[in-house]
């Protein structure tokens, strides 16, 4: 990967207090959209399914030893559908494991039928894993929302601090008998944070946490930079399927095309903003006490053919 400049930590408009919320909200529901959506031929599947996926294969046998804690969660994200398709694989892959080859519906029913055999569904009921939602500014009425369609996603109704966060975070929700580590989950967000506070938060991660992921769409390259403008057509060509009840939608996407042109050009600054594995190792060995950790990076593709998904892992 060829980093076309040093990093520029420039401010994004979604990001302004000035910026009024109606915009906001539209401009988060896009990226929520493009965080979900598979285009055909060009995406073998969503960005939120390829984090997911890429959990998966870093983790291997540990991916259920833990509960994801999604720092700077905004109003959801990508985040319950990552919770849906990674709790989906691993009854997929537990139900193969006694039943032999069986589909993903399959499993997912097996998941919440009262008529398969209780052992089996307790040990696929077992293999879920609990996502937690949590901000600074907590988005309860989204949350809630978001909340009520799965029983393995949960929120912390209290700002949680990421550069601060406690160790018994958890302790923070009702008791659900499950005793597992704390993974913590920044989806498209740690670029948004300048270096000292980037510093801050993953030696506090390292110190209050046993694993943390770092999930980007972007990076400081060409391809990005090409891909975020491409966003913009792709927009124009699909809003109409996914925003037709929301007139307000359409016209600050067509008439007076706000959305678009905040999409893209946050993107623009995201992507200058993003960090290369280099760098956040740079972060984690300023503040020492590393011992025991693992680390490990990668890039996997998210749009064919120049769509780059970034990761970085950190397990205790």
């Amino acid at each position: 990967m060829v980093l076309l400049t040093r990093r520029i930590h420039f401010y994004e408009i979604n990001d302004q207090s000035w910026f009024p919320s109606y915009f906001r909200e539209k401009v988060q529901a896009g990226l929520t959209l493009l965080w979900t959506l598979r285009l055909p031929l060009i995406q073998s599947t969503s960005p939120a399914a390829l984090v997911a996926a890429t959990l998966q294969e870093a983790l291997g046998n540990r991916i259920s030893d833990y509960t994801y804690v999604d720092f700077c969660a905004g109003a959801g994200g990508p985040t319950p559908f990552i919770e849906q398709n990674l709790n989906r694989r691993l009854g997929f892959s537990k139900s193969a494991d006694y039943e032999g080859k069986v589909d993903i519906q399959n499993a997912n029913r097996s998941l919440r039928s009262r008529h398969v055999n209780g052992i089996q569904q307790r040990r696929l009921e077992s293999s879920n894993v609990d996502f937690i939602l949590t901000d600074i500014a907590p988005h309860l009425e989204a949350w809630g929302e978001a909340a009520k369609r799965s029983h393995n996603l949960h929120y912390i109704p209290t700002p949680v601090d990421a550069s601060d966060a406690p160790s018994d975070l958890l302790e923070l929700l009702p008791k659900s008998g499950k005793k597992r580590k704390v993974f913590r989950l920044f989806n498209l967000a740690f670029h948004h944070f300048d270096d000292p506070l980037a510093t801050k938060i993953v030696q506090n991660s390292i110190e209050t946490s046993d694993g943390f992921g770092i999930f980007e769409l972007q990076a400081r390259t060409f391809s990005s930079l090409l891909t975020i403008t491409l966003m913009w057509p792709l927009l124009l060509l699909i809003s109409p399927f996914y925003f037709w009840r929301s007139p307000g939608h359409l016209f600050f996407t067509y008439v007076v095309p706000v959305i678009p042109f905040v999409l893209v050009f946050d993107g623009y600054v995201s992507s200058l903003r993003t960090r290369s594995a280099e760098e956040v190792l740079v972060m984690i060995n300023k503040g020492g006490g590393v011992k025991g950790w693992e680390f490990d990076s990668g890039s996997e593709c998210h749009t064919f053919p120049i769509g780059e998904m970034t990761w970085f892992i950190g397990i205790k």
